[in-house]
């Protein structure tokens, strides 16, 4: 089922590129977790998560500690769905993984990366095209990206990394659910059904009449933001332990910036914890999507969870489905902080 027109669809990007095909073939869920020391905790996640409608995915999990026990809940976590903006955790670890170094915040501080409508695209308040233009820094790019999700930032990151490294990336990890675009600008194109969308041009991006429809579904196998929550866990459990990185101060920097992500105030976390995390979200008439995960770090315990909902509504925004689901995965971490 196709968006009502390219209005709508840029109109749902600017509230953070992440989209869903409610078109996809649905797996049947199946869920994990209602056994061992955590048993009832398990079950009272579980059946939280369950009340919010759509179609949902979760995994947690609490690897065992000399002080604890190892905790694992999962629900549907197997499925691909679209995860929009959360994939540029992925493209931060790869870029990294690229100039890993013990002086790599030098190296991406000084690394200067072109400003200009060769890499404009929407949704970008940060780098605000085209008002502005020059040079900017690579590290000031990758905070923008993961910071305030800025497109434009993210384009520059998937140009310096290249889309066919970070694939390669995710298939070496295992990551086998996880699929980025060639740029989101890019992604953009293909959507409206540019025939020369590879080359899609910021100038043609923004030409292009309010009520063009959008041709293909978000969720495809061409140009897409995918993941799924056991994919999501597996790369935060890893690349934050530092499996990914030969040197610490990389290891460090990556983990710097997945603090600075807004989905950490907007959930927001428990008290007395450490987060990491990049989110992904959109509204849009009749197609709704929100992806939260991450890491919790407390007590010397670190806790790795994915939680997405993938839904139908006809209103170009569902606030109340929205604000069921934050509430939910809020519960969720509180009851996990609480219960570990």
């Amino acid at each position: 089922m196709p968006f009502d027109s390219r209005r709508a669809f840029l109109k749902a990007a600017a509230g953070g590129t992440g989209l869903m095909s409610l078109g996809a073939k649905a797996e049947k869920p199946t869920s994990r977790g209602a056994a061992g020391p955590y048993r009832r905790l398990s079950s009272e996640v579980l059946n939280l998560f369950q009340t919010v409608r759509g179609t949902t995915s979760l995994k947690i999990w609490a690897p065992a500690t000399k002080a604890g026990h190892e905790l694992l809940i999962d629900y549907n976590a197997s499925q691909r769905l679209f995860v929009g903006s959360a994939i540029k955790a992925f493209v931060l670890c790869e870029r990294l993984r690229q100039l890993d170094s013990p002086d790599v915040v030098n190296k991406i501080s000084a690394n200067q990366l072109k400003l200009d409508a060769s890499v404009w695209t929407v949704d970008s308040k940060s780098f605000n095209p085209p008002n502005l233009t020059g040079l900017v820094s690579e590290r000031s790019a990758m905070e923008a990206m993961i910071m305030h999700s800025d497109n434009t930032a993210t384009d520059m990151e998937i140009a310096q990394a290249g889309r066919q490294n970070v694939q390669n990336f995710l298939q070496s990890a295992g990551l086998a659910n996880s699929f980025i675009p060639d740029s989101t600008r890019v992604f953009f194109g293909y959507l409206f059904g540019a025939p020369d969308y590879k080359t899609y041009s910021w100038e043609e991006l923004i030409a292009s009449p309010d009520d063009a429809p959008i041709v293909y579904p978000p969720l495809n196998d061409v140009e897409t933001l995918a993941s799924s929550s056991s994919d999501l866990v597996s790369f935060y459990s890893r690349s934050l332990k530092g499996e990914f990185f030969q040197n610490g101060q990389t290891l460090n920097e990556f983990r710097r910036i997945l603090t600075l992500a807004d989905a950490i105030a907007n959930i927001p976390f428990p008290l007395g914890i450490t987060a990491f995390a990049k989110g992904g979200s959109i509204d849009v008439a009749g197609y709704h999507a929100l992806c939260l995960p991450g890491a919790m770090f407390f007590s010397d315990r670190w806790v790795y969870f994915s939680a997405i909902i993938n839904w139908n509504a006809p209103e170009l925004t569902d606030a109340n489905t929205t604000l069921a689901f934050v509430a939910v995965v809020r519960q969720i971490l509180q009851l996990v902080k609480d219960g570990l």
